[in-house]
């Protein structure tokens, strides 16, 4: 039965959606493309009729992971500090380290996308390159007479810090949870300092 163009996009929708959760929460090797589907409530052979290939699905549904982070980021207007305040202690959670699944995808797929080349890796380096841009433009607000360069390094050291911050405190979460809430802290300290 041939399904309508609404409801081959839902179905879309839908695998892209479980996916960007599973791939957050498991990695790109760590579940397969019949249990995305199945989370989707789709069977596996649908998948393919709405992507290219596996690599292609995995990259637009890193693409998805990203426009939850960078929507927040997004509306943090330039030169509210408050509201960026907040966007950097919300990236530096206890309740984002302990949920992948609805979190920053460099976080949770970096070091996998770093071995991977074609769609995947453009997708994550799309999605880095605009936190970057975003970061620097809300510098920009905070400081106009500071150089573009400038701006930028703040911004490259910041996602650096927060990225790193998130990943090595979900690594000693479960074994050290006290060293785990210290990651989070001094890396929010370390990125006062940088804003300076």
């Amino acid at each position: 039965m041939k399904v309508s163009k609404e409801q081959a996009g839902q179905n879309r929708g839908a695998l892209l959606e479980a996916a960007s959760r599973l791939y957050c929460e498991y990695g790109l090797e760590g579940i397969g493309v019949a249990q995305i589907a199945r989370e989707a409530g789709l069977t596996h052979g649908s998948l393919y009729g709405h992507f290219e290939s596996k690599d292609h699905f995995a990259a637009e549904a890193c693409e998805h992971a990203f426009i939850n982070g960078l929507c927040k980021l997004e509306n943090v207007e330039p030169g509210d500090e408050r509201a960026f305040t907040a966007f950097l202690r919300q990236y530096l959670s206890e309740r984002h380290r302990d949920a992948p699944s609805n979190g920053c995808p460099i976080a949770a797929l970096g070091a996998e996308a770093a071995r991977k080349d074609g769609p995947v890796a453009e997708t994550m380096t799309r999605g880095i390159e605009t936190y970057v841009k975003l970061f620097a433009e809300r510098y920009a607000a905070a400081d106009p007479d500071a150089a573009a360069s400038a701006n930028r390094d703040r911004a490259i050291s910041t996602l650096s810090m927060l990225v790193g911050g998130l990943v090595l405190s979900r690594a000693t979460a479960l074994a050290n949870a006290r060293l785990s809430k210290q990651v989070l802290s001094a890396v929010l300290d370390g990125i006062d300092k940088i804003d300076g």
